[in-house]
Order: structure tokens, then sequence, then C-alpha cells
């Protein structure tokens, strides 16, 4: 009886995903759609907290910083709701005193004030766009506190000889440094070096480093890959919720600005997400 109980219901389930469903119109699916304009990046002030260290751009130059008003200016024309960063979410009221000050044009003239923010991408390229669309505040949505030990995964990988792992992740790395410094070094653009971290052969790179990879490190006893993993995803996980969250029911246009890394993760979560949709910077920018 339970079986045919089960097979009842399976039957039920089959059909109903069969049966036509009754098309909305579009506008109406629309307006209950938001868009996240996703802006991967790298750290424009380079802090070194990245397992690959790559070169450093020069994002105060003349050139740089008239790529910066040009894609701010396309961004306004976007007419993003809001502008939502990599910044820890716990420490909302530092970065809005910070963008107090950015509005008031008082950072820049004030020489105790440290110049690591003013070369960050939140103070380039966030910050700028806010102040062009007339948005009160920036929203910080990075939540921080997990854990990633990559220095214990090598250190397992070195222990279990998996020299074919270990050998991906150098190379990953090395990889990936590589391709980035040569663009600095050719004198590439601003916006070419974003467009490249926002391929979609460098997101499933940087997923599958981060989360499928780690997954075959130790012997059927040792986690520290999964973990690591894991920890990667609740991190990118957090950051999503806490997009979401920051946005009110009227916020149609968000802009993302995160680091290349988190877009990629975060963009297969908004892919499954029926209510939000996403469109690219180098779109924006046609």
């Amino acid at each position: 009886m339970i079986y045919k109980t089960v097979w009842a219901f399976a039957v039920f389930f089959v059909l109903l995903s069969c049966s036509p469903k009754t098309n909305q119109p579009e506008s109406q699916e629309s307006q209950n759609t938001k868009q996240v304009l996703l802006i991967g990046t790298f750290h424009y002030n380079n802090p070194g907290a990245d397992v690959a260290q790559t070169k450093s751009f020069d994002i105060l130059s003349e050139s740089a910083q008239a790529e910066l008003e040009e894609i701010s200016e396309k961004i306004k024309e976007y007419k993003p709701d809001q502008v939502l960063v990599e910044w820890p979410y716990n420490e909302q009221q530092e970065l809005d005193s910070l963008y107090q000050l950015y509005l008031a044009d008082n950072y820049f003239t004030n020489d105790n004030l440290s110049s690591y923010y003013q070369k960050s991408e939140t103070f380039q390229l966030a910050f700028r766009v806010a102040k062009k669309a007339g948005l009160p505040s920036v929203k910080a949505v990075d939540y921080r506190n997990t854990d990633f030990p990559f220095d214990s995964l090598m250190t397992v990988t070195a222990q279990q000889n998996q020299t074919t792992l270990q050998k991906k992740f150098t190379e990953g790395i090395e990889r990936f440094t590589q391709e980035f410094d040569e663009k600095i070094e050719s004198g590439a653009s601003l916006l070419d070096m974003t467009y490249y971290l926002n391929t979609e052969e460098l997101r499933q790179f940087s997923n599958e480093f981060h989360t499928q990879v780690p997954l075959l490190v130790g012997d059927r006893d040792n986690f520290v890959g999964a973990y690591l993993a894991s920890e990667w995803y609740r991190r990118n996980l957090y950051m999503w919720a806490l997009a979401q969250k920051a946005t009110q029911p009227n916020d149609k246009r968000i802009m993302l600005l995160l680091g290349s890394s988190h877009v990629a993760m975060i963009k297969n979560f908004i892919d499954k997400n029926p209510d939000w949709d996403t469109v690219e910077l180098e779109k924006i920018m046609q």
C-alpha cells in the first residue's frame, strides 16, 4: 500500500511538471525580478591577503582615473538602486563614515587618513558610482568569520605524497599570477583587467580550484580539503544572503562589487534564483 502511494505521488509530480504553465505578462515578470550588475575585481590597493600574490596596478594613474570616470558614468546610466561592496558587514558604520567624508571631498585632503582606503576599489569605483547615482550609502556585504587553512591543506598533500594534487594547486596559482602580471606589464587597461577577471573560463577555473580539487586531499579520515571548500562556500553563501538582505523591495538594479573569485561562486547562486537576474559590466559599457 505504501509503495502504491509513493508511486501515485511520483506520477502526480511528473504530470504536474509536464502541465502547460500559465504565461505571465513579460512586464509582470520583469517587475518581480531584481538584476545584479556583477563586477568581479582585483583589489586595487593589493593588500596581499590572497593566496595568489600578483603585481600592483596603479589605480591613481591618469589613464586609470579616466577609465574609472568612464565606467562610473556608464553605471550611473544603468541607474543602480544599491551599491554593495566587499567590506565587513559588521563594520557598516565605519563604511558610512568614510562615504560621508568622500561625499564632502574631505578624505583626500586629510593627510592623516590612510592612502590604503583611497586606493581601494570601494573608494575608487563604488563610492564614485554611488555619489554620481545620488545614493545615500554604500552597503557592506562581506562575511569574514571563516577559516581557510590552505597551508594545512598543502601540508597534507605533501605528507600523503599526493603529487598530482600538489601540482594542480601550485600550477593553478602560478597560471593566474603569471597571466595577471603579464597583463599589467603589457600595460593592460583597467577595463581589460576587469573583463579578463569576469570571463566564464576564469570563473569556472576559480570555482574548481576552490571547491572541487580540495575535496581529494588526504586519506579517507582526513577532511581538510572538504572543510576548506565548505568554508569558502559558506563565506560566499553568507555574502549572498547579506546582499539580498541589503536590498529593499523596490530595488531593481543592484551593483555588486566583489573580488572576482567571490563573484564566480555567487553567480551560481543567483542563476538558481528565479527572482534575480544578472548583467555583466561589458554589456553596460557598450
